[in-house]
């Protein structure tokens, strides 16, 4: 079978990789042309484009790289054509993929999604184009399975989350062997992830740094991400008990004791690493405002929106503060604490469904094609 694969973040391609690999495993003769990165391409995809020269973030950027989109778009629908694939397989990126799909569906192309758009969140209406453009979805999170299914009458698959795989799969190196690497002191370690993109960053890290005078027993180390420079970082360094280390964040939480964390996926990541943490979210007063109108939802952290409950401690906005994050920060470092929140973690790993999301999503493609 020839299968199209497109992602168009780091992500993607961690996730897209891992589907190769089982893909390959039912179907031996397999041919995989794909949108994506090295990962990816390691796997054994012949790589059309990297997500690095798809990534446009914020509105400004995307109005000023509009012709680019475009023409990215028009190429993938020209290569689509050129090698007839079986199934196109969409990886999130939905303002993407979405209008792929609209096209493929058109063009009589089988269109499958794993991962899907976060419709749940934000952008509702997306649901139609869905229903009418994608044949096969399948979910990573449990409760999409009940807004597909029960609100909008859509029958989907859930196949657990591919964090699991992910983590599981990475080479496992012994703490020392790690703090000898990077250079890392003998002291218990608090994990600051502040985010990827560089206005977040700014936000986030200068607060999650106010806190480290109060913990000079611990040593506070940053979780760089691959698209900013090391300068970028030490820029907000003035305390010598601070350390930076660049794309290492899943080293980086093995051995660390407690985390401060920028809403977003690495919420779930830290909490299946069994981490302590405190997910911090501040942005403009208009932003802010904006989103309050178009996100309902009951909580910021996917920990807390899968569990149903408040696992993890939100700061948001004003309640972003040295005081409120001191007391939080000091709090989940108690022993007494801890323990309860590692039981929290193994139940929501529990509720993710377990190990296998990229073999579940392999063997539903294949027998859906045969």
């Amino acid at each position: 079978m020839k299968y199209y694969i497109i992602a168009g973040e780091a992500s993607g391609d961690l996730h897209g990789a891992n589907l190769i690999k089982a893909l390959q495993k039912e179907d031996p003769q397999a041919k995989f042309r794909v949108w994506g990165g090295d990962l990816m391409q390691n796997a054994g995809g012949t790589l059309v484009k990297h997500y690095k020269d798809l990534a446009f973030m914020g509105f400004l950027e995307v109005v000023m790289n509009l012709r680019t989109i475009f023409k990215n778009i028009s190429f993938c629908k020209e290569d689509i054509t050129a090698f007839q694939p079986d199934v196109l397989i969409f990886i999130d990126y939905p303002g993407f993929n979405m209008r792929i799909a609209k096209w493929a569906k058109v063009n009589n192309f089988k269109t499958h999604y794993y991962i899907s758009p976060q419709i749940w969140a934000w952008k509702e209406n997306r649901i139609h184009n869905i229903k009418r453009d994608v044949d096969k979805m399948y979910v990573i999170l449990p409760f999409e399975k009940d807004f597909y299914e029960v609100k909008h009458q859509m029958p989907v698959t859930f196949v657990g989350h591919p964090l699991i795989d992910a983590i599981a799969q990475r080479p496992k190196i012994e703490a020392n062997a790690l703090r000898a690497k990077y250079g890392l002191r003998n002291q218990p370690i608090i994990a600051l992830l502040p985010g990827s993109r560089q206005q977040e960053i700014k936000k986030m890290l200068a607060i999650m740094l106010s806190v480290v005078d109060a913990f000079p027993e611990y040593q506070f180390v940053i979780a760089g991400a691959p698209s900013q420079s090391k300068a970028f970082y030490l820029s907000f360094i003035k305390n010598k008990n601070i350390t930076f280390i660049s794309n290492e964040t899943y080293d980086l939480l093995s051995i660390a004791s407690a985390a401060l964390v920028t809403s977003g996926t690495a919420t779930l990541e830290t909490a299946l690493f069994k981490v302590p943490q405190v997910v911090c979210y501040k942005s403009s007063w208009l932003s802010y405002q904006i989103g309050k109108q178009v996100v309902k939802l009951k909580f910021i952290s996917l920990v807390n929106l899968i569990m149903d409950r408040e696992v993890v401690c939100e700061l948001i906005q004003n309640d972003l503060n040295t005081k409120r994050l001191t007391t939080e920060l000091k709090h989940i470092l108690d022993p007494k604490n801890q323990q309860n929140i590692k039981s929290d973690y193994d139940a929501l790993e529990q509720k993710l469904g377990g190990p296998g999301a990229s073999q579940n999503v392999a063997k539903a493609v294949f027998k859906a094609l045969r």
